[in-house]
């Protein structure tokens, strides 16, 4: 019976909750939040004590693997502490604010030999497989991708230094599913709106941002990103070939060959698969069924602050 704790547990963690406390073989020992009322309140629910310090929760609940919830400027000795002590790792995207974080924590992930598994809930649709064997030996011309919604409403996505900004805090889930259907991104280049959201009380993040890709496959890419939106978000990633058009409109995928279409709908929960995947490799060891390790989840990563550095340079960057 693995024994399970929490570090952030308000947000996505509830997500997860929701799946875990499913497993008859699932025991939680800690839950650990900067707001000690929000870990004593979750301990009620769900069994295990409450914890404001992540090391000392790891020393005191000795659990086997770790829940990591946290805004993006939190990352980081979370992480290497419970690696330290061999502790398994799922973190949630994005797995860190700077790329010398990222090498830190990958680095005693590898050292110490933990499993470990970043949120990048897209992969486990069974659409998205469905896309990759549809893709298999196609080439790849253009890819489109957007991500459009309103401003969150948490303190410290709307500054830069805590959340990276939309690229790397939100639309990261679309820059990941093109990478894993297309393969990995060779050159970025990027341009950024602002102004739209002066209103808003310390907003530093951009308004838009359109970035163009070229991927090492010989493929273009785009992804725009809103967060000035008020229809109530989209998100979405076309991908054209000579073959089809397949278009995601969050987990539901259109394959459109000439004048026919055809509409996969997903047929599992993608949380829930995430969930049992990193589970089952905690239990038996054995990680075939993880889609994306934490150095999957640091190139998706690199390729976000590349667009950020690509806004404020103006010139070409390679992730």
């Amino acid at each position: 019976m693995p024994k399970i704790a929490v570090v952030g547990c308000g947000g996505v963690m509830e997500e997860h909750y929701r799946h875990l406390r499913a497993m008859e073989h699932v025991r939680f020992v800690g839950h650990c939040d900067s707001d000690k009322a929000r870990a004593e309140e979750v301990a009620d629910r769900f069994g295990g004590g409450a914890f404001s310090d992540p090391a000392t929760m790891y020393d005191k609940a000795k659990p086997d693997a770790v829940y990591v919830c946290v805004p993006p400027f939190a990352h980081g000795e979370i992480e290497t502490a419970a690696a330290q002590r061999g502790i398994h790792l799922f973190i949630e995207k994005p797995v860190a604010l700077d790329r010398a974080t990222a090498t830190r924590i990958d680095a005693a992930a590898r050292k110490h030999k933990i499993i470990t598994s970043v949120g990048y809930c897209f992969r486990y649709c069974d659409t998205v497989e469905r896309a990759r064997q549809l893709l298999k030996g196609k080439a790849v011309s253009l890819v489109a991708g957007w991500y459009a919604c309103a401003m969150p409403e948490v303190w410290w996505w709307r500054q830069r230094a805590r959340s990276g900004g939309q690229v790397v805090e939100q639309t990261t889930h679309i820059v990941d599913l093109m990478r894993y259907l297309c393969g990995e991104v060779a050159e970025v280049y990027a341009v950024a709106s602002s102004g739209c959201m002066n209103q808003v009380e310390h907003f530093d993040v951009d308004d838009s941002s359109v970035v163009t890709m070229r991927l090492k496959s010989g493929a273009a890419a785009s992804i725009v990103s809103s967060c000035v939106a008020n229809n109530g978000g989209q998100t979405g990633l076309d991908i054209i070939t000579p073959e089809a058009t397949l278009r995601f409109d969050r987990t539901t995928l259109r394959v459109c060959e000439g004048r026919v279409t055809t509409e996969y709908r997903c047929g599992l929960d993608m949380y829930e698969e995430e969930n049992k995947a990193f589970i089952d490799a905690v239990v038996s060891g054995k990680r075939n069924r993880i889609k994306s390790t934490y150095s999957d989840g640091r190139k998706t990563l690199t390729v976000t602050l590349a667009a950020n550095d690509a806004i404020t340079s103006g010139l070409a960057v390679k992730p």
